[in-house]
């Protein structure tokens, strides 16, 4: 009996470990990889909160963490468009700096002329977590989309404050 128990813990611990590693799957490491494309390999996704994917750059021992990808419904999940969530993923380096957004699905009514193009995704690259993120300000406006606009918006910016409140290393102010 105390054979089996012992064969039963070490196959538990062997399923935990192989689950622990299951790779991602390939259009999902897709989009990892388009919204932070100087990355070299991703985690799979991390539990919250809020819940994230690490990105790294590098191989082997010299892999480095380069920063985060999370999804604005894990992040921000009280952010709702016109007609409910929109689904972005978003990436951030350790700076706190977004290295690029991607709208995954919505069900927004203007969406295709809001939240759809590549604009309106484009516009974040490069933009501090910092900024203020203000509709008609530091991001664009699009008549007749304001709730879409400003709820991707709000979602992205307060998602990737969640995830730098985590997980970023507070930065020594100038002197």
């Amino acid at each position: 009996m105390r054979n089996v128990c012992l064969v039963l813990l070490i196959a538990l611990v062997a399923l935990s470990v192989a689950l622990a590693q299951t790779p991602l799957d390939p259009i999902l490491e897709g989009r990892l990889k388009k919204v932070f494309p100087a990355a070299t390999a991703f985690s799979t996704k991390q539990p919250g909160p809020p819940a994230h994917f690490i990105a790294y750059t590098g191989t082997g021992t010299s892999r480095a963490i380069a920063g985060y990808v999370f999804w604005t419904t894990d992040a921000a999940p009280l952010e709702r468009g016109y007609d409910g969530p929109i689904k972005m993923l978003v990436g951030m380096d350790l700076k706190g700096i977004l290295t690029g957004v991607l709208v995954v699905e919505h069900h927004e009514p203007y969406g295709y002329f809001s939240v759809e193009p590549p604009a309106f995704a484009e516009q974040f690259k490069g933009k501090n977590i910092r900024d203020a993120f203000k509709v008609g300000v530091d991001v664009d406006a699009v008549s007749r989309a304001s709730i879409s606009i400003t709820s991707s918006a709000s979602a992205i910016h307060k998602g990737g404050l969640a995830i730098a409140r985590a997980l970023l290393v507070p930065q020594a102010p100038a002197k």
